[in-house]
């Protein structure tokens, strides 16, 4: 039989770190064949077929960001009831889970299919890139289930305590992905299609192998009767998962809009942006994964009523944020250059790289911080103040973009980053602080 991991009781420290671990490699693992997409088109297909990819990045975080979104809200209440000790509200929340997550799985891949086009064209996609856009896109979108299920699977598993079954799953279908891609593309000679379906596969793959730890948690293990429908429940995983939902997506829709500006300036910035894109996806890693850990931490203590619990392991994931910022700068600053050169071919592109790499690498303390308090205060039940700092996010990123891209040039777009955190930091930091002593006040809840 399968275990289940309990964050309730132990030092807050050990628990976070064995949890913490396993996430990291999981999260690096999807990096490095994101990575290997990348560096593949890019060597493989040239600057323009990573233009047209990179150039998806903004819109498949839009409905995948949401997807993930409402996937980790599920994950909240599911691991609040675990932490509860209500086995019976555990399950129900699972089979709940699931029955929303199809619907939704469905609704999203059809819009994502129908949009593609008209969002490509209202982004500025130039007409050099559109096609392979377009076809990259149909095929990453149509794919949608072998993401959603990933997701879903990792997020009960995570909401359990299980952070190790996504890391093994992630193994196997890393080095799957990676070796499609080169056969695909430098085998068979395929173009960007070659790599988007190489992904959905290693997606799937990776679902079905979390879905075969889950089939063996006894636990968990649901009958027809969970699956009543029950409006209290509904509301309350819905009342989680939208806000969560929303923010990526407001995220997303920030991100489109600095795309599209950038777009204006020629496929040389887009394919700059792209290559910036997937390297600041790495550099956020730890924090975001810091983030992560730190929910189902927060989520099952809340559920058991342990307040002190989160508030000891806040502090250590401030520490862990500071260290990895560290370590990311000593990695990065020295070598932006070469980081650029990795997925680049021309001098200019490389250099427009490298500048947005600094910069973001020196202000990257600041979203280090946000993870965790944003996700603390969606673990405690609260999420709509996180949705309002994506929304601070997106409107911050506008009139930076707007003002400073004619005047600065590239650079513009990571300084619109940088303002963005602050404004995230600052509204999660302000509803940590109020939740937490309202908490400490009220100790019957």
């Amino acid at each position: 039989m399968a275990k289940t991991y309990d964050l309730t009781n132990g030092k807050a420290s050990k628990l976070i770190l064995r949890f913490f671990f396993p996430m990291l490699l999981t999260n690096l693992l999807q990096q490095v064949y994101s990575m290997a997409d990348t560096v593949i088109v890019g060597k493989g297909l040239g600057d323009l077929a990573l233009g047209a990819v990179g150039n998806l990045s903004s819109l498949t975080l839009l409905v995948i960001g949401f997807c993930t979104g409402m996937m980790g809200g599920f994950s909240i209440i599911v691991a609040q009831r675990f932490g509860s000790g209500d086995r019976s509200a555990l399950r129900q929340s699972i089979a709940l889970t699931l029955k929303i997550s199809v619907v939704l799985c469905i609704a999203l891949t059809a819009v994502g299919l129908l949009a593609l086009r008209p969002i490509l064209l209202l982004i500025r996609t130039g007409e050099e890139i559109l096609d392979d856009s377009l076809l990259y896109g149909y095929i990453i979108l149509g794919g949608l289930t072998a993401t959603a299920a990933y997701n879903l699977c990792t997020s009960i598993l995570r909401a359990l305590g299980d952070s190790r079954t996504p890391f093994f799953a992630i193994i196997i279908s890393s080095a799957v992905n990676i070796a499609l891609d080169c056969i695909l593309i430098f085998g068979l000679g395929t173009g960007v299609e070659g790599a988007a379906a190489a992904t959905v596969f290693a997606q799937a793959l990776s679902a079905f192998i979390c879905y075969r730890k889950l089939r063996r948690i006894e636990l968990i293990r649901l009958c027809r009767e969970d699956f009543r429908n029950d409006a209290a429940t509904y509301r309350e995983l819905l009342k989680n998962s939208l806000p969560t939902a929303y923010m990526n997506s407001l995220i997303a829709v920030g991100c489109m809009i600095v795309q599209g500006f950038i777009n204006n300036l020629g496929v040389t910035y887009t394919s700059a942006y792209s290559a910036c894109s997937r390297y600041l996806n790495l550099f956020i890693l730890p924090g975001m994964t810091i983030g992560a850990a730190f929910l189902t931490f927060t989520s099952q203590n809340y559920g058991a009523r342990k307040p002190e619990r989160i508030r000891e392991g806040m502090r250590f994931c401030a520490i862990l944020s500071v260290l990895f910022y560290l370590l990311t700068i000593a990695a990065v600053c020295p070598f932006a250059e070469t980081l650029a050169g990795a997925m680049l071919n021309e001098t200019e592109t490389i250099r427009l790289t490298a500048v947005y790499l600094r910069i973001v690498a020196v202000s990257l303390l600041i979203v280090n911080f946000v993870f965790p308090l944003r996700n603390c205060v969606q673990g405690m039940g609260h999420p709509l103040i996180p949705m309002c700092s994506g929304i601070a996010e997106m409107v911050l990123r506008i009139p930076i973009i707007m003002y400073f891209l004619p005047r600065a040039g590239f650079q513009a777009a990571a300084w619109a980053e940088v303002v963005a955190w602050v404004g995230s930091l600052v509204l999660n930091g302000a509803a940590y602080v109020v939740y937490m002593r309202g908490i400490q006040r009220n100790r019957s809840w």
